[in-house]
């Protein structure tokens, strides 16, 4: 699966929700979900991060949806080509 059809999925199964719901509130629910991911981190819980894993990126989609912008497009468009910044794949930036 692409990352635009999973985008489209999230839209279909949670569009008319994640507009109704807006895009403050929308991005509320991703951060929360950050935040779990970020505990499941500390624990070290592989079902956990996995599960984590899925929820943030089905938020990062929906709050993509509600303010129309395409994730494969955009990720595409900044990272295909290697790193931003030096262009280069592995990125040759000086680690900071």
């Amino acid at each position: 699966m692409k990352i635009s059809d999973f985008q489209s999925l999230m839209l279909e199964i949670y569009g008319i929700r994640d507009r109704a719901r807006g895009p403050e509130r929308t991005m509320l629910w991703l951060v929360e979900e950050i935040g779990e991911l970020a505990e499941a981190v500390r624990e070290g819980n592989n079902s956990k991060l996995s599960e984590e894993f899925a929820d943030v990126f089905a938020w990062l989609a929906s709050l993509a949806n509600v303010v129309n912008i395409d994730l494969e497009t955009v990720a595409l468009s900044k990272y295909g080509s290697g790193c931003p910044v030096c262009k280069s794949i592995p990125c040759k930036c000086a680690i900071k």
